[in-house]
């Protein structure tokens, strides 16, 4: 599944757009690389997000195209989350 599509159904963000222009500006990583909103995520990746003061970073657990909000939650395992 595209990254961008992964944060918005997993509830990351509210709008794929808005993970689409954040992912643009290399804010952020799959692995430790860049990532482009393109970018294809699979279960076990790593993704690391900094979005305004925050530092963000979680595992994807699961891979679903429509989430209800319990769902959503089931889908990442959070790891780290840090004001910058």
């Amino acid at each position: 599944m595209r990254l961008d599509k992964f944060l918005k159904v997993a509830r990351v963000f509210k709008r794929r757009t808005v993970a689409k222009e954040i992912a643009l500006h290399d804010r952020i990583y799959v692995n430790g690389r860049i990532a482009k909103p393109s970018s294809e995520v699979k279960p076990s990746d790593v993704v690391k997000v900094t979005y305004g003061s925050k530092e963000f970073t979680f595992k994807i657990l699961s891979i679903q195209n429509q989430a209800s909000k319990e769902a959503a939650l089931n889908m990442i395992e959070v790891m780290e989350e840090k004001n910058i």
